[in-house]
């Protein structure tokens, strides 16, 4: 089960034998348990356990990439990455694999009740959500599940760093349907490092939320106040603002923040950080996926732009200093930029009850079609509702958002005290002003 977890040494031994100049071994092994149901029905439980290596090497400046989930295949794999590295050409801007560093104390990410999870346990997780759902009377659970994963991750290279790590992670979803009159959907998500989500809760709010979208009304274009729940907000700055503060992006001219350092990009009252730190966070370790230590980096401070994101590469070709930003989809690919704990941070308030008038939108779909450049984003907004006197009033039948991600950071007027993670951001509910909208 962990042969290629012995083997990882090995293989630097094994790079630097075949004339790699620098070697990294990236192991990555993961365990999860999955319960998913249909309607009411559990429909299956799944147990899967993946493991690997990922091998960088570099020879002259150059860098070459193998990975393998084959201890037979190991040795293969070092001499792929190396070959690959030896065929192409120098790069200039390369610098260097990090070094050994002094890595910082992280709490919370890994829970022994998880680790030890039996598929009883799991089952009886994804039935508190149907159960839930059933509280509120005239709906029904369409699909969702409870998922279980322990990890274990391993960093090693040539320049001394040799860093290891266990995580564990639940996650819970469910969709729901109105099964009378006007038909209405909607779902509720959550995701912790340990066992301290309500999954019955779950299931109730999927099921209000639903009951409470019948009978939309529809609304004329107008520009008015939109309060953004976190599950909205989350999705507009992953893909309109988050692909700007990637020093990839900026050094290749894909960036709508180029050259705005030290400028100010948002109003005064808003910070936000990157923080690889965030007790019990989903991106939270004591080193990026490269063996950067993490850190807490202020990227924007009293709305002034501080800094962008960096991983060892695009650091060393900017000659500034890693923020501990990089990551890796699987063991399968290089690290590039990515965000750890994307934090949002303004004055909280009881956003709702402190606007006069507006629309409230739960979800959104569509912020994968956002120009990243431009910061430029139209998106169908879901479970959506006027706000009236300080309180929601009507569902909203049918709602298209259009606007510019900074622009949008020029015109918050107030954050909810409802902060949620929703996997790496962490925000609350945001208000902004001037949006336009399209019934």
């Amino acid at each position: 089960m962990h042969e290629l977890y012995e083997l990882a040494k090995k293989a630097l031994k094994l790079a630097e034998e075949a004339g790699a100049e620098e070697a990294e071994i990236y192991y990555f092994a993961n365990h999860s348990t999955g319960v998913n149901f249909k309607k009411d029905s559990l429909e299956n439980a799944k147990d899967r356990f993946s493991e690997g290596l990922g091998i960088r090497a570099i020879v002259n400046g150059a860098v070459g990439f193998s990975s393998t989930n084959s201890a037979q295949d190991l040795e293969n794999a070092v001499k792929v990455a190396v070959a690959e590295a030896r065929v192409r050409e120098n790069d200039p801007d390369w610098v260097s694999l990090p070094s050994n560093g002094k890595y910082p104390e992280v709490s919370g990410i890994f829970d022994k009740k998880v680790e030890a999870l039996e598929l009883e346990e799991c089952i009886g997780y994804a039935v508190e959500l149907v159960d839930g759902t059933k509280e509120m009377p005239g709906t029904l659970p369409t699909s969702g599940g409870f998922t279980r994963s322990r990890s274990r991750r391993l960093i090693l290279n040539t320049n001394g760093i040799e860093i290891e790590e266990k995580s564990t992670t639940v996650s819970g979803f469910v969709d729901v349907i109105t099964v009378n009159g006007d038909t209405s959907t909607a779902y509720d998500f959550a995701v912790s490092r340990s066992l301290d989500i309500d999954f019955f809760a779950l299931g109730k709010n999927a099921s209000d939320l639903a009951l409470k979208s019948r009978g939309g009304i529809k609304i004329e274009p107008q520009k008015t106040d939109v309060i953004f729940h976190p599950f909205a907000f989350s999705d507009i700055l992953d893909d309109a603002l988050a692909p700007s503060l990637d020093s990839d992006n900026v050094q290749k001219g894909r960036s709508g923040l180029i050259d705005k350092l030290g400028e100010e990009v948002s109003v005064p009252e808003l910070c936000i950080y990157d923080d690889g730190l965030v007790e019990a966070g989903i991106e939270t370790a004591a080193s990026d996926d490269e063996g950067v230590p993490s850190q807490h980096t202020t990227v924007l401070k009293n709305g002034v732009l501080e800094t962008y994101l960096y991983d060892s590469y695009t650091a060393g070709k900017a000659g500034v200093k890693s923020t501990g930003n990089g990551s890796r989809s699987s063991y399968t690919s290089p690290p590039s930029v990515g965000l750890r704990n994307f934090v949002i941070d303004y004055p909280q308030e009881d956003i709702i009850a402190n606007t006069a008038s507006g629309v409230f939108v739960t979800t959104i779909i569509g912020a994968h079609t956002a120009n990243s450049i431009s910061g430029d984003f139209s998106v169908e907004a879901r479970n959506a509702f006027t706000i009236k006197d300080g309180a929601l009033d009507k569902p909203i039948k049918s709602l298209m958002i259009s606007g510019n991600a900074f622009e949008l950071l020029k015109n918050i007027t107030g954050a909810g005290f409802d902060v949620r993670k929703v996997g790496g951001i962490i925000t609350p509910s945001i208000r902004v002003s001037g949006m336009s909208v399209i019934g």
